[in-house]
């Protein structure tokens, strides 16, 4: 792959994305977003209630998240974003072809579970819709699908290993 990585940790809420996008970013030695942080207040209080989000609420939220993307090209760059939906990836992908996809998945109690734990604007309520919502990566998309229940570390790990990357600072890989 020429240039730094430009990563999209995605997945439903509760996956991991964030913990394991600034895993990532770390290892790689590339700048971190989290794509939460892209969302207006208008999209936030309505989850925060309990309601999906409509594609006409999330269209102007995705194509922030894909300007930091296209404006990390040269640097690389690990975003968590849910990018639940193929279309919802095609607009991520329009500001670089060289967008790779770490797809986060687990089972639904431990997802859940997690959910009740943390503190976040998501409540678990939405985890339903987000299922429903989620359209897994195809063939043809750059990424790969990886279970959150082995350790961050792991996860990480496996991608790096799989999509042919190197970190830029081999002596933090020492264990």
């Amino acid at each position: 792959m020429p240039g730094p990585p430009l990563v999209v940790s995605m997945g439903i809420s509760g996956t991991g994305k964030s913990a394991v996008g600034a895993a990532l970013a770390e290892r790689l030695g590339v700048p971190y977003a989290d794509g939460d942080d892209f969302h207006p207040r208008s999209n936030i209080e309505k989850m925060a209630s309990g309601t999906p989000l409509t594609d006409e609420d999330r269209w102007p939220w995705l194509e922030l998240v894909a300007g930091w993307l296209a404006e990390h090209q040269e640097s690389g760059g690990v975003i968590a974003c849910s990018a639940l939906r193929r279309v919802y990836r095609d607009v991520l992908r329009s500001g670089s072809d060289q967008v790779l996809f770490l797809h986060l998945v687990g089972d639904h109690d431990l997802i859940h579970e997690r959910m009740e734990k943390r503190d976040h604007f998501m409540p678990p309520t939405l985890l339903d819709s987000q299922e429903r919502t989620l359209e897994p990566l195809e063939s043809d998309e750059h990424g790969w699908a990886f279970d959150i229940t082995p350790p961050i570390e792991d996860i990480v790990d496996a991608f790096v290993e799989r999509a042919g990357l190197q970190a830029l600072a081999p002596e933090e890989k020492t264990s």
